[in-house]
């Protein structure tokens, strides 16, 4: 079905797409809010993956 893959025009054509759907006026905000989500998620797993790392001394089965 998608023998060639994306190509630049595909990309062209969703960003006219999301432009004429959600407008000019509201991309700028829509960006930063989805930079502010993905910098939260990198914090978190970040701090999970840290938490994993470190044993809990306080844990059942540790002396």
């Amino acid at each position: 079905m998608l023998r060639n893959g994306l190509e630049p025009w595909h990309l062209l054509i969703v960003a006219l797409v999301v432009i004429m759907v959600f407008g000019s006026k509201k991309l700028p905000d829509m960006a930063r809010s989805l930079g502010k989500s993905a910098r939260i998620l990198k914090s978190e797993a970040k701090a999970m993956k840290a938490e994993a790392a470190s044993p809990d001394p306080a844990a059942p089965g540790h002396s």
